[in-house]
Protein backbone atom coordinates (compact mmCIF):
# COMPACT_ATOMS: atom_id res chain seq x y z
CA UNK A 1 0.00 0.00 0.00
CA UNK A 2 3.10 2.85 1.20
CA UNK A 3 4.13 1.80 -2.36
CA UNK A 4 1.12 2.26 -4.61
CA UNK A 5 1.05 5.81 -2.70
CA UNK A 6 4.60 6.84 -2.79
CA UNK A 7 4.21 5.40 -6.74
CA UNK A 8 1.16 8.11 -6.86
CA UNK A 9 3.02 11.03 -5.50
CA UNK A 10 6.12 10.33 -7.75
CA UNK A 11 3.88 10.01 -11.34
CA UNK A 12 1.97 13.18 -9.55
CA UNK A 13 5.11 15.28 -8.94
CA UNK A 14 6.83 14.34 -12.67
CA UNK A 15 3.24 14.85 -14.27
CA UNK A 16 3.53 18.45 -12.43
CA UNK A 17 7.05 18.93 -13.81
CA UNK A 18 6.17 17.86 -17.07
CA UNK A 19 3.03 20.41 -17.10
CA UNK A 20 4.89 23.34 -15.65
CA UNK A 21 7.89 22.59 -18.60
CA UNK A 22 5.10 22.83 -21.01
CA UNK A 23 3.34 25.73 -19.43
CA UNK A 24 6.89 27.59 -19.82
CA UNK A 25 7.14 26.09 -23.28
CA UNK A 26 4.26 27.61 -24.36
CA UNK A 27 3.51 31.30 -25.48
CA UNK A 28 0.18 31.37 -24.58
CA UNK A 29 -1.95 29.71 -21.82
CA UNK A 30 -5.36 30.27 -20.77
CA UNK A 31 -7.57 28.72 -18.49
CA UNK A 32 -11.14 27.22 -19.37
CA UNK A 33 -13.26 25.95 -16.75
CA UNK A 34 -15.11 23.28 -20.02
CA UNK A 35 -15.12 23.31 -23.41
CA UNK A 36 -17.91 26.07 -23.62
CA UNK A 37 -15.63 28.73 -22.82
CA UNK A 38 -14.28 28.60 -26.13
CA UNK A 39 -17.22 28.91 -27.69
CA UNK A 40 -19.99 31.53 -27.72
CA UNK A 41 -22.97 30.93 -25.03
CA UNK A 42 -25.14 32.31 -27.39
CA UNK A 43 -24.75 29.55 -29.88
CA UNK A 44 -26.39 26.18 -28.75
CA UNK A 45 -25.05 24.24 -31.89
CA UNK A 46 -22.66 20.80 -31.16
CA UNK A 47 -18.83 22.07 -31.68
CA UNK A 48 -18.62 21.28 -34.67
CA UNK A 49 -20.75 24.50 -35.90
CA UNK A 50 -20.69 26.10 -32.74
CA UNK A 51 -19.39 30.37 -32.92
CA UNK A 52 -16.39 30.73 -31.31
CA UNK A 53 -16.51 33.34 -28.36
CA UNK A 54 -15.71 36.76 -29.03
CA UNK A 55 -14.18 37.14 -25.82
CA UNK A 56 -11.60 34.26 -26.32
CA UNK A 57 -10.46 35.76 -30.30
CA UNK A 58 -10.18 39.03 -28.28
CA UNK A 59 -7.81 37.40 -25.21
CA UNK A 60 -5.86 35.73 -27.94
CA UNK A 61 -5.60 38.68 -29.81
CA UNK A 62 -4.02 40.64 -27.07
CA UNK A 63 -2.28 37.84 -25.70
CA UNK A 64 -0.34 36.97 -29.31
CA UNK A 65 -0.29 40.89 -30.18
CA UNK A 66 3.95 40.94 -28.92
CA UNK A 67 4.88 37.57 -29.84
CA UNK A 68 7.07 37.30 -32.83
CA UNK A 69 5.44 35.31 -35.99
CA UNK A 70 7.33 31.78 -36.01
CA UNK A 71 6.29 28.48 -34.27
CA UNK A 72 3.38 29.86 -31.72
CA UNK A 73 2.18 27.36 -28.68
CA UNK A 74 -1.54 27.61 -27.58
CA UNK A 75 -2.08 25.64 -24.18
CA UNK A 76 -5.88 25.66 -23.09
CA UNK A 77 -5.29 23.96 -19.16
CA UNK A 78 -9.05 22.98 -17.72
CA UNK A 79 -9.69 20.10 -15.21
CA UNK A 80 -8.69 16.90 -15.69
CA UNK A 81 -12.30 15.71 -15.21
CA UNK A 82 -13.70 17.35 -17.92
CA UNK A 83 -11.46 17.10 -20.52
CA UNK A 84 -12.92 15.11 -23.60
CA UNK A 85 -10.12 13.54 -26.15
CA UNK A 86 -12.82 13.22 -29.15
CA UNK A 87 -13.95 17.18 -28.64
CA UNK A 88 -10.07 17.94 -28.44
CA UNK A 89 -9.19 17.07 -31.66
CA UNK A 90 -12.65 18.29 -32.89
CA UNK A 91 -12.12 22.06 -30.98
CA UNK A 92 -8.67 21.99 -32.22
CA UNK A 93 -9.10 21.63 -36.55
CA UNK A 94 -12.18 23.91 -36.20
CA UNK A 95 -9.69 26.62 -34.65
CA UNK A 96 -6.96 25.71 -37.08
CA UNK A 97 -10.30 25.76 -40.09
CA UNK A 98 -11.27 29.03 -38.49
CA UNK A 99 -7.98 30.94 -38.22
CA UNK A 100 -7.02 29.82 -42.06
CA UNK A 101 -10.24 30.68 -43.66
CA UNK A 102 -9.86 34.58 -41.84
CA UNK A 103 -6.09 34.72 -42.56
CA UNK A 104 -7.31 33.99 -46.61
CA UNK A 105 -10.33 36.60 -46.02
CA UNK A 106 -7.74 38.88 -44.39
CA UNK A 107 -5.26 38.57 -47.92
CA UNK A 108 -8.02 39.60 -49.72
CA UNK A 109 -9.19 42.52 -48.85
CA UNK A 110 -5.55 43.83 -47.77
CA UNK A 111 -5.56 43.03 -52.07
CA UNK A 112 -8.92 44.64 -52.36
CA UNK A 113 -8.36 47.58 -50.00
CA UNK A 114 -4.87 48.36 -51.86
CA UNK A 115 -6.61 48.39 -55.39
CA UNK A 116 -9.54 49.98 -54.91
CA UNK A 117 -7.00 53.31 -52.98
CA UNK A 118 -4.02 53.28 -55.62
CA UNK A 119 -6.99 53.66 -57.82
CA UNK A 120 -8.50 56.11 -56.49
CA UNK A 121 -5.28 58.09 -55.77
CA UNK A 122 -4.44 57.53 -59.33
CA UNK A 123 -7.93 59.10 -60.21
CA UNK A 124 -7.27 62.12 -58.08
CA UNK A 125 -4.16 62.43 -59.53
CA UNK A 126 -6.23 62.50 -63.16
CA UNK A 127 -8.79 65.31 -61.47
CA UNK A 128 -5.52 67.16 -60.48
CA UNK A 129 -3.70 66.67 -64.48
CA UNK A 130 -6.80 67.97 -65.59
CA UNK A 131 -7.70 70.81 -63.76
CA UNK A 132 -3.71 71.95 -64.28
CA UNK A 133 -4.82 71.53 -68.45
CA UNK A 134 -7.59 73.72 -67.86
CA UNK A 135 -5.76 76.03 -66.13
CA UNK A 136 -3.84 76.70 -69.68
CA UNK A 137 -6.48 77.65 -71.48
CA UNK A 138 -6.75 81.23 -72.11
CA UNK A 139 -9.88 82.80 -72.22
CA UNK A 140 -11.82 80.25 -71.42
CA UNK A 141 -15.54 79.51 -71.27
CA UNK A 142 -17.29 79.39 -67.59
CA UNK A 143 -18.14 76.21 -68.11
CA UNK A 144 -14.60 75.04 -68.34
CA UNK A 145 -13.44 77.45 -65.64
CA UNK A 146 -16.04 75.99 -63.18
CA UNK A 147 -14.76 72.51 -64.12
CA UNK A 148 -11.29 73.58 -63.08
CA UNK A 149 -12.00 74.81 -59.91
CA UNK A 150 -14.64 71.38 -59.10
CA UNK A 151 -11.65 69.20 -60.36
CA UNK A 152 -8.44 70.41 -58.53
CA UNK A 153 -10.13 69.99 -54.48
CA UNK A 154 -11.51 66.81 -55.90
CA UNK A 155 -8.29 65.60 -56.79
CA UNK A 156 -6.73 66.80 -53.99
CA UNK A 157 -9.34 65.42 -51.58
CA UNK A 158 -10.09 61.51 -53.94
CA UNK A 159 -6.12 60.99 -53.41
CA UNK A 160 -5.36 62.03 -50.35
CA UNK A 161 -8.51 60.53 -49.22
CA UNK A 162 -7.53 56.76 -50.46
CA UNK A 163 -3.96 57.00 -49.61
CA UNK A 164 -5.49 57.82 -46.23
CA UNK A 165 -7.36 54.64 -46.58
CA UNK A 166 -4.19 52.56 -47.55
CA UNK A 167 -2.07 53.52 -44.83
CA UNK A 168 -4.55 54.22 -42.10
CA UNK A 169 -6.69 51.51 -42.70
CA UNK A 170 -4.23 48.95 -44.17
CA UNK A 171 -2.32 49.09 -40.93
CA UNK A 172 -5.80 47.74 -38.95
CA UNK A 173 -6.32 45.38 -41.49
CA UNK A 174 -2.60 44.40 -41.47
CA UNK A 175 -2.85 43.39 -37.50
CA UNK A 176 -5.88 41.24 -38.39
CA UNK A 177 -3.98 39.79 -41.16
CA UNK A 178 -0.97 39.12 -38.67
CA UNK A 179 -2.44 37.84 -35.72
CA UNK A 180 -4.74 35.35 -38.03
CA UNK A 181 -1.11 34.07 -39.80
CA UNK A 182 0.01 33.68 -36.22
CA UNK A 183 -2.57 31.69 -35.03
CA UNK A 184 -3.48 29.38 -38.29
CA UNK A 185 0.03 28.24 -37.99
CA UNK A 186 -0.28 27.97 -34.38
CA UNK A 187 0.09 24.40 -32.27
CA UNK A 188 -2.89 23.79 -29.92
CA UNK A 189 -2.57 21.85 -26.63
CA UNK A 190 -4.52 20.58 -23.63
CA UNK A 191 -3.23 20.01 -20.34
CA UNK A 192 -5.08 18.96 -16.84
CA UNK A 193 -4.71 20.78 -13.90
Amino acid sequence: MGDEKKGEKEAEVISDKVSKKLLDMSSVSLNLASYGDIFSSFDPRTYIQRTFSQDLLNEMKRATKELPSGELQITFIMPRARRNWEDEIVIKRRLREHFKRHYILSVHEMKKLKLRGYGMALLGVGFIFTSSLLYSIENAAFWIKFLQILLEPAGWFTAWTALEGVFYTGRELKEELDFHEKMSNANIEFLSY
